[in-house]
């Protein structure tokens, strides 16, 4: 019997955490005999790599961050995502469109109505389902107080375009965030990311043990080192 596959994505305001989590949970899969593709947004595929430069680098208005953001989305699931997901691979991305919608609409002001369009847009018509909206089966969302991620993001890396909006910024973004889990509490999952690494692994594990998509014994053996 094949393997079904199996979607899923991280979410979170910048320095929430939730990019060191990633290849932790991609070893427990695969110490279960998984197939496991790491990837993220924007970018994923070389076209989608060089709109995420454009988007992350060049100042631009609301739209057309939006524009670029679904561009680089929809070349990323054609080539990427889906034929992972038909061959039954487990896919982790680090953000998706919820990002989009968190970022641009919330972060941006920019009208969600128009995300919505373009999101069924971009999302549709891709593989086994033509007609289904392509979307993660499960999105772990790292939820921050925008004040203790600006502390985390002092000590790290020179800040791109998003990073380095103000805080008013990032409290928007959250709220953003916010409102898509309260509108897809079946496929959100929140993480309290203000906890210790070790907290926020057990929290991502145990999302997935209850789901049946990770074995307790691989759960309790692994984590961020």
């Amino acid at each position: 019997m094949a393997t079904s596959g199996l979607f899923i994505s991280f979410e979170g305001i910048d320095g929430a955490g939730k990019s060191s989590h990633i290849e932790p949970l991609a070893e427990a899969f695969r110490a279960q005999g998984r197939t496991v593709t790491r990837t993220r947004e924007p970018g994923g595929t070389p076209l989608a790599e060089s709109l995420r430069s454009l988007l992350l680098g060049a100042a631009m208005d609301p739209l057309t961050e939006a524009l670029l953001a679904f561009a680089a989305r929809r070349d990323h699931l054609c080539q990427v995502i889906a034929p992972a997901l038909v061959r039954g691979e487990v896919v982790l991305c680090d953000r998706f469109t919820d990002a989009t919608f968190a970022y641009q609409g919330a972060g941006r002001g920019f009208s969600t109505e128009t995300l919505s369009i373009l999101e069924r847009m971009v999302q549709t018509g891709i593989a086994l389902e033509p007609n289904l909206l392509l979307e993660p089966h499960l999105t772990l969302w790292f939820d921050l107080p925008p004040a203790i991620a600006a502390s985390r993001l002092q000590s790290a890396r020179a800040p791109d375009r998003f990073e380095a909006q103000d805080a008013d910024f990032f409290a928007r973004v959250a709220q953003g965030y916010a409102e898509r889990a309260q509108a897809a509490p079946q496929r959100f999952v929140r993480i309290d990311a203000a906890q210790s690494r070790h907290v926020v692994w057990q929290q991502i594990t145990q999302a997935l043990v209850r789901r049946g998509w990770l074995a307790i014994m691989v759960a309790a053996g692994g984590g961020p080192r």
